[in-house]
């Protein structure tokens, strides 16, 4: 009786219960690595890390961006391969022994500011391949105070007993100091809306 009167019900139940088994499918067929960004986006972001794959023979990204730019990457090296002039490129003709696997990456692990997993990609046949900068030291902040050197001295340098020492260094004399600096008188505040007692 109840389902007679609210039809409406059987029909929102039946609609969820398809969208839960539609959602629980595999993504077959579903090959694009989208990145998080739009198809535009995506495809300017893939293009300009061949172009400096190309130009710098190696880079250094993010694992999944590495891995969607290996397939491009191989693709223009075949398409290199083709010999006409449109698509001839250099990494072309170091590589024309090789029948695919281009690229190679390499996993470097987390990314410091937020865990991002890195990695390098580069050409297998690269002749020439640049290193990394080696990273410049952080200045301590504090001063560690220097450690005296200690004194190995032989003991053909050292004085015998026979010996007078040598006579003792004059005292230091004190430098004179600089009378103290006068103390900063404070600065008046000034009080907005206020009249100030010493105006």
């Amino acid at each position: 009786m109840a389902l007679r009167q609210r039809p409406y019900l059987l029909l929102a139940n039946s609609k969820r219960l398809c969208e839960d088994r539609v959602s629980s499918r595999m993504r077959h067929q579903k090959k694009t690595i989208k990145l998080g960004r739009t198809a535009d986006h995506r495809r300017a972001l893939l293009a300009n890390q061949v172009c400096a794959l190309i130009q710098h023979q190696r880079i250094k990204t993010t694992l999944a961006k590495a891995k969607a730019v290996r397939p491009l990457a191989e693709r223009m090296v075949t398409l290199g391969k083709n010999g006409s002039i449109h698509a001839r490129h250099d990494i072309a003709q170091r590589s024309a022994e090789r029948n695919g696997g281009y690229t190679r990456i390499i996993k470097l692990g987390a990314r410091k500011s937020d865990s991002a997993r890195m990695a390098f990609i580069e050409w297998v046949d690269a002749e020439h391949i640049a290193e990394e900068k080696p990273k410049k030291e952080k200045k301590a902040k504090h001063k560690e105070p220097e450690a005296k050197p200690q004194q190995t001295t032989s003991e053909a340098e050292q004085p015998t007993r026979e010996e007078p020492k040598a006579e003792a260094p004059a005292p230091r004399q004190e430098e004179p100091t600089a009378p103290p600096a006068e103390e900063p008188k404070p600065k008046k505040r000034r009080w907005f809306g206020r009249k100030s007692d010493d105006s």
